[in-house]
């Protein structure tokens, strides 16, 4: 899935982007009516958010 401790995910930029992006296409989705899609990419985010965000550290190698 996401390995928070690659050094891809160092740039707090580039995490942030990451997160940002998904939600920001829940809001396309949700422009369309697609609710399923929208639901589907918001958990997505949320999932990507705490891996990149919360979950940063904790996670041997």
């Amino acid at each position: 899935m996401i390995d928070p401790n690659h050094p891809f995910y160092d740039a707090p930029w580039r995490r942030g982007l990451i997160v940002a992006v998904c939600f920001a296409w829940v809001g396309v989705e949700l422009y369309f009516g697609n609710l399923t899609w929208a639901a589907i990419l918001a958990c997505i985010g949320l999932f990507a958010g705490y891996k990149l965000f919360f979950d940063r550290g904790n996670t041997p190698r």
